[in-house]
């Protein structure tokens, strides 16, 4: 390496990839002869260096993607984040269920039935429909609508997760129930796009 540094400095130097593998016994490069199968081939972290060495707007691009990764990477974070979150709550009102909605004779699937019913009062004041209609418009997706929804919708849900827990317990009817989570959907839904839209306009 250090006679590389000295023959360098001579104004006839000149490096080949084939010379610097076999000078320096370099890993990650491959120099191959050849009309069809030859060529000099890279890691991939080599050559975005050399590209970038070479190229500044090369190197802007490559700066600019990972910018625009790492936001990428934060939003779906932070929809991770408010799903678990969701789930948490969703843990809250199934309990709430469980002690003020099913009689001990219930079998299992009558009680499934009331859990899933009781899932649509929220699926219905949010997202305007039951999980079967949901499933029934999109035969080609995975999951459910929660899986799908935004993060809006998302911190809305956990928030009327906690409220019809609340109202359960109170023992107010579930008709009564959908109409006012509904109405809460739609106020926080607004609430929320508008504090969306005051940070974009900063």
């Amino acid at each position: 390496m250090r006679g590389l540094k000295t023959e360098s400095a001579k104004p006839h130097f000149w490096m080949s990839a084939q010379k610097w593998i076999n000078e320096t016994n370099a890993i990650g490069i491959v120099s191959k002869s050849g009309r069809y199968g030859g060529g000099t081939f890279a890691h991939s972290d080599i050559a975005f260096k050399f590209a970038a060495w070479i190229s500044a707007e090369f190197e802007l691009y490559l700066v600019t993607e990972f910018k625009r990764l790492k936001i990428e990477e934060q939003k779906l974070i932070g929809w991770s984040a408010k799903r678990e979150l969701a789930k948490i709550n969703y843990h809250i009102h199934t309990d709430a269920i469980k002690h003020n909605l099913i009689p001990a004779e219930l079998t299992p699937q009558q009680t499934s039935i009331i859990y899933a019913s009781e899932a649509d009062v929220l699926n219905v004041a949010l997202f305007g429909m039951t999980a079967k209609q949901w499933r029934d418009s999109n035969p080609g997706l995975k999951g459910n609508m929660r899986d799908y929804a935004t993060i809006n919708e998302l911190i809305c849900l956990s928030n009327m997760e906690n409220i019809n827990a609340m109202m359960i317990t109170e023992k107010i009817l579930q008709s009564e129930r959908l109409l006012k989570l509904n109405q809460i959907a739609i106020q926080q839904m607004r609430i929320l796009r508008d504090v969306e839209n005051r940070k974009r306009l900063r």
